[in-house]
């Protein structure tokens, strides 16, 4: 085994059920702090916290190789005043949390991700934002991800390495934005959203996993690193994408204004498609790591061989 122990903090939805899987090959032990308690499986156990205050759960992060922190409400949901504090305070009290446990610790998490969103950059369509130039944008998505960072930084863990992982759009065969969009294709809706032309920051699930080993591995790597493919394509090419490998020579375009009818009517913001992340993976990139599915063609026949 590669490692001894791994915590993913908030770790029961679709990428912590992604990283355990992975690390579970390569680990002892793989814990998920959840608000829900889970069966045991195979090295993946998993016990209960709120997210608030301490508990016995605080002992499990001695001794860890790795801690991410996956906490957060949904952003997928209309902004409402009880949503948006929701949103925020699912994010930063369970980072305050850990940091104030990290530093109580003899021996804390040798390194501590904490997740944050590349959706914190501006809206983008004239050039890729990295993690050295890239431009902060403004509204509440932005806050939200910089009252987050600014609490995982905050707290002092001079023991324990410290990443913030900005986040692309994960795209995989069994939850996230993929099968949305599938569907779309598949009821003849598979056009452009909009006027097609913002980009999307995506990265393929194996690569999103893959990309926390390898900051694990490269002890010289802290601070914010972007993860998102290296080629960041436009909605039009990427519903383009998904029709012509799938096999569906059209697709209705949405317009903006039935967009808003339709955000409104499931819940959601047209935020969340509109916004133009064009975000390149800079840190990455500039110290050797290789993506898999760095090109959407080969991102989106992957993800369809095993659905079809």
């Amino acid at each position: 085994m590669n490692y001894k122990k791994i915590v993913l903090a908030g770790g029961n939805g679709y990428l912590g059920d992604l990283l355990a899987k992975y690390f579970s090959s390569i680990t002892d032990e793989v814990i998920i702090l959840a608000r829900k308690p889970r069966a045991k499986k195979a090295k993946i156990s998993t016990l209960v916290w709120d997210g608030k205050t301490a508990g016995n759960w605080i002992n499990e992060l001695e001794n860890v190789d790795l801690l991410v922190n996956l906490c957060g409400k949904n952003v997928n949901c209309r902004y409402t005043k009880k949503n948006q504090e929701e949103i925020i305070n699912s994010r930063i009290i369970p980072t305050h949390l850990l940091g104030n446990v990290i530093k109580n610790l003899v021996n804390p998490p040798k390194l501590w991700i904490n997740m944050s969103s590349a959706t914190i950059y501006r809206h983008a369509e004239d050039k890729p934002q990295d993690e050295y130039t890239g431009e902060i944008g403004y509204g509440f998505s932005i806050d939200v991800c910089k009252a987050w960072e600014n609490s995982f930084f905050k707290s002092e863990t001079p023991q324990t390495r410290k990443i913030a992982l900005r986040m692309g759009i994960v795209l995989g065969r069994s939850d996230g934005a993929f099968p949305r969009l599938l569907n779309l294709v598949k009821f003849g809706l598979g056009g452009k959203q909009g006027d097609g032309r913002q980009y999307v920051n995506w990265v393929h699930e194996q690569d999103a996993v893959a990309t926390v080993e390898w900051l694990l591995k490269n002890e010289n790597i802290t601070g914010i690193v972007n993860c998102t493919a290296p080629n960041a394509v436009t909605n039009y090419v990427l519903m383009r994408s998904i029709r012509e490998i799938y096999g569906i020579p059209f697709g209705l375009p949405t317009p903006t204004w039935l967009l808003a009818i339709g955000a409104k009517i499931i819940g959601t913001e047209t935020e969340l498609i509109l916004k133009s992340r064009w975000v390149k993976p800079a840190v990455l990139l500039d110290n050797g790591f290789e993506f898999q599915y760095g090109k959407i063609e080969e991102a989106v026949h992957d993800i369809l061989s095993l659905r079809i």
